[in-house]
């Protein structure tokens, strides 16, 4: 069990065709939310948005034993070439649909408008890690973290261990 002094052990992975490390202002965004409550980013990656690709990272993070959640971002929206929901939802054991539909409520909420049914976003659980896919641009990284994922993030993964003794 996640103790309240104790940290969430995270995976930031950015999916994108032209971001990098020196530019991914998402993974900063998501490293710096993280860090700010105590949480420890274990290890950070930018990939290609590639369906493989990011299986392949989905399944280095079930691997290791220092990583408790995985944030992505990018790659969730409905162009052909986005393959992050795909690749997510085919490695999850089980899906929390209740984060894709809370971030559509608020991204509609807070004047995205009727736009919000393009976004993809999606978490659930893979191998007792805890998996949380989010849109690619700072603003939705920024809501995502704030509303959602921050004040739930110890939550979600104690329950995850909490079900896997």
């Amino acid at each position: 069990m996640i103790q309240s002094h104790q940290v969430v052990r995270c995976m930031i992975l950015t999916v994108s065709a032209t971001r990098t490390y020196e530019n991914d202002l998402n993974g900063a965004t998501m490293r710096e939310q993280l860090e700010a409550h105590g949480h420890a980013v274990t290890e950070y990656q930018v990939c290609k948005d590639e369906y493989s690709s990011i299986q392949r990272w989905l399944k280095v993070a079930a691997a290791r034993a220092d990583i408790d959640a995985v944030l992505i971002s990018g790659g969730t929206g409905i162009a052909i070439e986005d393959t992050t929901y795909e690749a997510v939802r085919d490695s999850l054991d089980k899906e929390m649909p209740g984060f894709g539909e809370i971030f559509r409520y608020l991204s509609f909420s807070e004047d995205i408008g009727t736009a919000a049914i393009t976004s993809r976003a999606i978490a659930g659980v893979r191998d007792g890690k805890a998996i949380f896919s989010l849109p690619g641009t700072n603003r939705a990284v920024k809501l995502g973290m704030e509303r959602i994922i921050v004040p739930e993030l110890k939550n979600v993964v104690e329950e995850i261990l909490e079900g896997n003794r």
